[in-house]
């Protein structure tokens, strides 16, 4: 099959997968192509632009994603709605790719056709909501940080929390009476992740 860059493409997403940033090598990836890792240079000049085309990807994708999440809302919908679709859509698109939190946060920065395109039509978003335009920027990257950084978390928590005695119980209650009676309410990831974008969008709310 002739070698193409989204071929290319698709097999450092599944390398990736199995191995890691760190792992990822051009050898690799001309391995699962079963092709010499010279040849992989005529289309991608190296590990840098291969991690950045695999950002990319993982960003357009999230794009359409919220693309259709806005088209579902209804008519009434509010900036706040809207705030959450994009969130979301995001969120849940980087979930599809193994990794893929690791890999948009520790890809090399690049003009990402992807990642531009999250981030305007979120500015868009932000300016139809009466928000500054001097302060669209930070706003917006704000979000669209704390969405990656939530899923880089959600990746690396363990299956299973660990055990805890009742003597450890006992010691954290008193050592922290505040996290532990309840001030930090027990909650699923799903509904964490829709109160800190409802905190998000309070702050944003209030530049208005």
């Amino acid at each position: 099959m002739k070698l193409t860059k989204d071929r290319i493409v698709d097999a450092g997403m599944a390398v990736f997968a199995e191995s890691g940033y760190q792992n990822l090598s051009m050898r690799q990836v001309a391995d699962r192509l079963d092709a010499h890792a010279g040849s992989l240079y005529y289309h991608v000049r190296g590990k840098d632009e291969l991690l950045a085309l695999m950002a990319d990807r993982v960003c357009l994708r999230a794009y359409d994603a919220g693309t259709a999440a806005l088209a579902s809302l209804p008519p009434a919908a509010t900036w706040q709605d809207r705030v959450h679709a994009q969130a979301a859509a995001l969120r849940l698109s980087i979930k599809e790719h193994p990794g893929g939190a690791q890999l948009l946060a520790e890809s090399p920065g690049t003009l990402s056709t992807g990642a531009l395109s999250l981030m305007e039509r979120l500015l868009r978003t932000l300016l139809d909501a009466g928000l500054p335009a001097d302060r669209c920027g930070i706003a917006a990257d704000t979000l669209l940080s704390h969405v990656t950084g939530f899923v880089l978390q959600e990746e690396n928590q363990p299956a299973a929390p660990p055990p805890v005695t009742a003597e450890l119980y006992a010691e954290l209650c008193e050592r922290f009476p505040l996290l532990m009676g309840g001030s930090v309410p027990r909650l699923d990831q799903d509904e964490k992740f829709t109160r800190s974008v409802d905190l998000l969008c309070a702050g944003f709310a209030a530049l208005t």
